[in-house]
């Protein structure tokens, strides 16, 4: 992918609310209202991202952490955007 970046993610399950929250220059805390129960909270991830990032939710690949907290994603955008969406 060569004007897309991979992020870290620090996914939290069963959040009151939806959020992505930019944690450090390649790390984002995503929040999502789903359990992590076959799937869903790993499907809620990859739509909150595409959501505030305004790119389609299969441009997201879910690189890494299936069954964990912490994930790698490679998203479409480059880094400059993705922070420049995130901050913006």
């Amino acid at each position: 992918m060569a004007e897309g970046s991979r992020w870290n993610l620090r996914v939290q399950p069963r959040a009151r609310r939806e959020e992505v929250l930019l944690l450090g220059h390649d790390a984002l805390r995503v929040r999502v209202t789903e359990p992590p129960v076959e799937g869903r909270a790993n499907k809620a991830v990859l739509e909150a991202l595409a959501r505030r990032l305004a790119v389609p939710v299969g441009a997201i690949r879910l690189l890494r952490g299936q069954g964990s907290r912490n994930k790698v994603v490679e998203v479409p955008l480059a880094r400059e955007e993705v922070l420049r969406r995130l901050v913006g």
